[in-house]
């Protein structure tokens, strides 16, 4: 896929890193970490320890789920860079565009992401 029809999943991609990093900032109150927002919340002398490293904990879990959605939108916008957007990162098969329209940041092809998925679990 040439960067002229890569232009809307470009657009949509830029669409979703702006509302991520939107979003980030509300929860944390601007560039604090979710380490330090757990810590406020949660850092009360009437709080149990345990209270507060479970909140710690679901930080530190949506602030990796994050990066990582950060780090494929990213990851998908260089592969529009470098011409390569659309071509299954494991196989070079083309990905089909209702994939693409559904999931714009997706590395690979069904049948590859599956097996991805099949070896993780």
């Amino acid at each position: 896929m040439n960067k002229q029809q890569a232009t809307p999943y470009q657009q949509q991609l830029l669409g979703m890193r702006a509302a991520l990093l939107a979003q980030i900032a509300e929860q944390r109150g601007g560039v604090v970490g979710r380490a330090e927002v757990a810590a406020d919340h949660f850092g009360r002398p009437e709080d149990s320890t345990a209270q507060v490293a479970s909140a710690r904990e679901l930080e530190f879990a949506l602030g990796e789920r994050e990066t990582a959605e950060l780090d494929a939108i990213d990851a998908a916008l260089a592969r529009i860079e470098a011409g390569t957007y659309g071509e299954c990162t494991d196989c070079g098969v083309t990905i089909p565009p209702a994939r693409l329209q559904a999931t714009p940041d997706a590395p690979r092809c069904i049948p590859c992401q599956e097996k991805l998925e099949h070896h993780r679990a």
